[in-house]
């Protein structure tokens, strides 16, 4: 079984920053892409970041600039530095993993249970 912990959501100050990260667990064999999605009340869940295996980073256009995606491959930890949050950026996040349990295994995916990002003054 695989699991996708998030952590470091909360409540800022437009202009401030937040730090999410999503941890991977269980029986891993390789990490293909691990993502960040968000999803505000009352719209459809939409991709932020993405991280893939081979190096490829690509950002949605509201958030160019302001976040950043990374990942800790070693502890399969990807991380969503936010800064610059506008009110707009409130949503719950959602770390997404598509990844093999094995060598000669299908790619599956897997979602975290999401963290609440709130920004107000």
């Amino acid at each position: 079984q695989v699991q996708l912990v998030e952590s470091g959501g909360g409540l800022s100050q437009p202009g401030g920053s937040l730090k999410l990260s999503c941890a991977a667990s269980g029986s891993i064999f390789k990490i293909y892409a691990m993502n960040w999605y968000r999803q505000a009340p009352g719209k459809q869940r939409e991709l932020v970041a993405v991280s893939t295996i081979g190096g490829t980073i690509n950002y949605a256009d509201s958030v160019k600039g302001r976040f950043t995606i990374s990942r800790d491959n070693s502890k399969n930890i990807v991380y969503l530095q936010m800064n610059s949050l506008k009110s707009d950026d409130t949503a719950v996040y959602y770390c997404y993993a598509q990844l093999s349990r094995g060598e000669f295994q299908q790619r599956e995916e897997y979602w975290g249970q999401g963290t609440q990002v709130t920004v107000s003054s």
